[in-house]
């Protein structure tokens, strides 16, 4: 059993530590003051552990730029489409984040974070415009950030394909 409840990550460097949780903290804190000084809602939760992949592993291909934009894009797509064809109930939900699990698989954009994205579509009933403000636009940027973060400390982003 300890087996199991072992942390698999080798110990992480103090400077590695120190990054993640600043990147983090600078995604946020500027997607929530962009919300609030310009009445834009760039805001989401699947963005907080978004800035978990890019802050904290940003070499993972799943913290990609393709991978953020493209999951949250495609899977709020899918939960808006199936949000508008079904009922509000827990199936038609689950039915959502499976939908846009697969998709993202299929489209090689798989962001773990944007399978919430399905989840927050049910429960709030956007309107349409929702796919592009806030997940859209507040994607990009979160991306932004996460660029002009990694080049300042020297951190490679996005990881270069062979």
């Amino acid at each position: 059993m300890i087996r199991f409840l072992s942390p698999s990550l080798p110990w992480p460097r103090f400077r590695n530590v120190l990054l993640a949780g600043v990147g983090g903290f600078l995604g946020i804190a500027l997607l929530a003051f962009l919300t609030h000084q310009f009445a834009m809602p760039v805001l989401i939760a699947p963005f907080g552990a978004s800035c978990v992949l890019l802050f904290a592993a940003p070499s993972a291909p799943l913290s990609q730029p393709i991978n953020v934009i493209g999951g949250h894009f495609v899977a709020t797509l899918v939960g808006l489409l199936l949000h508008g064809w079904l009922p509000s109930t827990w199936w038609a939900m689950a039915l959502a984040v499976g939908c846009a699990i697969g998709l993202m698989v299929a489209l090689r954009v798989t962001h773990p974070p944007a399978g919430a994205d399905p989840l927050v579509v049910f429960s709030a009933a956007p309107g349409f415009g929702f796919l592009f403000i806030p997940v859209l636009a507040g994607s990009v940027i979160l991306v932004m950030i996460a660029l002009a973060f990694h080049r300042l400390n020297g951190t490679e982003y996005p990881k270069r394909t062979q």
